[in-house]
């Protein structure tokens, strides 16, 4: 009879970690988020914040947001990536809504055009975020 001693038991073969995956695209997206909009509240005065403006330039830093979310999520297949798209023309009748609102404000216009012209951008980039996000909800179902 062998002695235990001369043959150990065979160790135990350890298990590879779990893959982690990378979460540096989403960190440096989310820095550049709060870059943006750190850069937008400092540089921004008090009086300004009551403009309209501010709220399209908040809303579209939001809608970027949120689309550059879209391209950088890694447990999306890139099926469901491509299939999952913002409107195009919404956001691009809220960007001309937007440039309204700046030339509205920029030329000394009828404060009533910067108002409409401003609500309309804002409503249009949460409508596309809104999309958006339905989109999502239901291919992960």
């Amino acid at each position: 009879m062998p002695d235990a001693a001369s043959n150990p038991a065979p160790a135990p073969q350890l298990q590879p970690p779990p893959e982690r995956k990378s979460r540096r695209w989403t960190i440096v997206a989310a820095g550049l988020l709060l870059l943006a909009l750190a850069l937008v509240v400092i540089y921004t005065s008090r009086a300004a914040f009551s403009s309209p403006l501010a709220l399209v330039v908040v809303a579209a830093i939001g809608l970027a947001a949120l689309l550059l979310q879209l391209r950088l999520r890694q447990d999306l297949s890139a099926q469901v990536r491509n299939d999952v798209r913002a409107p195009l023309w919404l956001n691009a009748l809220g960007l001309v809504f937007a440039v309204a609102a700046v030339f509205a404000d920029v030329f000394h216009l009828s404060a009533n055009l910067m108002l409409v012209a401003a609500l309309g951008s804002v409503l249009c980039f949460a409508i596309s975020g809104a999309t958006v996000l339905r989109a999502l909800r239901k291919k992960r179902n």
